[in-house]
């Protein structure tokens, strides 16, 4: 009786591996369902170049721009030593402009699994930069030299801004088709700046009469001082910061979405910031 249960458990097995044997093979055995998860992902590895268009708006703060012009128009007089004219606070304030722009990017990226690193340089030309111009008078009640003064400084500032370029470090994460990343780099400006600077000096031997409407035949006495500086493609630096998207469309092909902020800083102190959209391609 053993035998024969033995038997027939023995004849099972076979004819359950001749089954088995004649069926086909089914995909999960072959890996397929991980090749197809490791398919859905986006490569961005590699070298990439794109278009883009965006608007900005720029801040300027023009304060103490001129102290350094004006103390050179100055130097070895009166009114300086006694004074520290080019030292005085001109209320320039700030300007604000808006603008479009344009301009291109290239790049590469590094992938390791779901996070993404690269370098890139980022160039735009717009018309970024503003005017301004302060004005301040003081009267001096103790006489130098024998005279009492009433001191006037004028002064006006412009910077132009019509290129930059970012050169940038960026590190992003992949989410399907979808990369958000972030950067900081060193950002490069090619601007025109102009600067003039004017000091008039009523004096006279009283101090009512200096501080009266300035006549240089008859006290009060006028003693003007002037200069003015230009700048021509000057290259000015800064840093940049920001965060932004890219979209995988098909292929190599995709869309990009950023916001970026520039700082130069100059003699003007510039601060611009920028949203973009563009298209690029990775090879």
């Amino acid at each position: 009786m053993r035998s024969l249960v033995l038997a027939g458990v023995m004849c099972g097995l076979a004819s359950a591996a001749a089954h088995a044997a004649d069926l086909p093979d089914l995909p999960i055995l072959r890996g397929s369902v991980t090749d197809g998860l490791t398919a859905s992902r986006t490569n961005w590895e590699g070298f990439y170049v794109g278009a883009q268009g965006g608007y900005g708006s720029s801040d300027e703060s023009f304060s103490g721009s001129n102290q350094t012009m004006t103390a050179a128009l100055l130097a070895n007089t009166a009114i300086e030593s006694a004074y520290g004219v080019s030292q005085w606070p001109l209320p320039f304030g700030k300007t604000t402009a808006q603008t479009s722009a344009y301009g291109a990017f290239a790049g590469y990226n590094s992938q390791w699994d779901d996070v993404v690193l690269g370098v890139e340089m980022s160039y735009m030309h717009g018309s970024f930069g503003g005017t301004a111009s302060a004005s301040m008078s003081r009267s001096f009640s103790s006489p130098v030299n024998g005279f009492y003064h009433a001191v006037t400084s004028t002064a006006t500032s412009s910077i132009s801004i019509s290129d930059m370029a970012t050169i940038r470090g960026r590190a992003g994460y992949a989410m399907g088709s979808f990369l958000p990343y972030a950067f900081f780099g060193l950002a490069l400006g090619k601007a025109d700046t102009t600067r003039t600077v004017s000091v008039d000096d009523n004096y006279a031997t009283t101090y009512a009469v200096a501080v009266s409407p300035c006549n240089s035949a008859t006290p009060p006495f006028c003693a003007s001082l002037s200069a003015a500086e230009g700048q021509h493609n000057r290259l000015i630096y800064g840093y940049s910061a920001g965060l932004g998207v890219d979209v995988n469309l098909v292929a190599g092909l995709f869309a990009r979405f950023e916001y970026e902020y520039v700082r130069f800083t100059t003699s003007v102190d510039t601060n611009i910031n920028t949203v973009r959209a563009g298209l690029g391609y990775k090879f």
